[in-house]
């Protein structure tokens, strides 16, 4: 079966903006760095490697109180005749979705038909992106071809949505 992987990155906001900092205290540390091995990648990949549709949270930091960081893997699998889900979008994270391997089409940006919020106590809200909505498929926004190697970067309020998966 043929998937797109991607590695997930998370940036979102903890709290509201913070007033300007002082020079002195802009070098003082953010906390520790973080390694996640490529073992753990594959070890969450495998967890639900037979699903047609996966999003797994790896780890999400909190940077000095002022935002997280979130690293998780997200797993869409060939679609050759199914339904691919849903456009989504997410109010207060921005995601990086850097494709491990495979082939799709995924489109940005528009709106999402028949918009509504997701339930606050849904694991995406609860554990994986916060705050968001989603419906049917995103009309009006830009469709890319990715495949492996490719980084897209998705603002906060940025509708989504994997059209289709293709094999290699």
């Amino acid at each position: 079966m043929k998937t797109v992987l991607a590695l997930l990155f998370a940036f979102g906001v903890a709290g509201e903006a913070q007033a300007q900092t002082p020079p002195a205290a802009e070098h003082l540390p953010r906390g520790m760095a973080l390694d996640i091995t490529n073992a753990e990648i594959l070890a969450t990949v495998q967890k639900t490697a037979s699903a047609p549709v996966s999003d797994q949270q790896i780890r999400v930091v909190s940077i000095n109180g002022e935002y997280n960081v979130g690293v998780g893997v997200v797993h869409r699998a060939k679609t050759e005749g199914r339904d691919i889900g849903f456009g989504v979008e997410h109010s207060q994270i921005t995601e990086v979705y850097h494709v491990i391997s495979g082939n799709g089409t995924f489109v940005t940006g528009g709106t999402i038909e028949n918009q509504r919020e997701i339930a606050a106590n849904s694991p995406v809200v609860t554990t994986l992106n916060g705050p968001s909505s989603g419906g049917g498929k995103v009309l009006g926004g830009q469709s890319r071809k990715i495949g492996p190697g490719d980084v897209v970067i998705i603002p906060p309020n940025t509708p989504h949505w994997f059209t289709e998966i293709t094999s290699d």
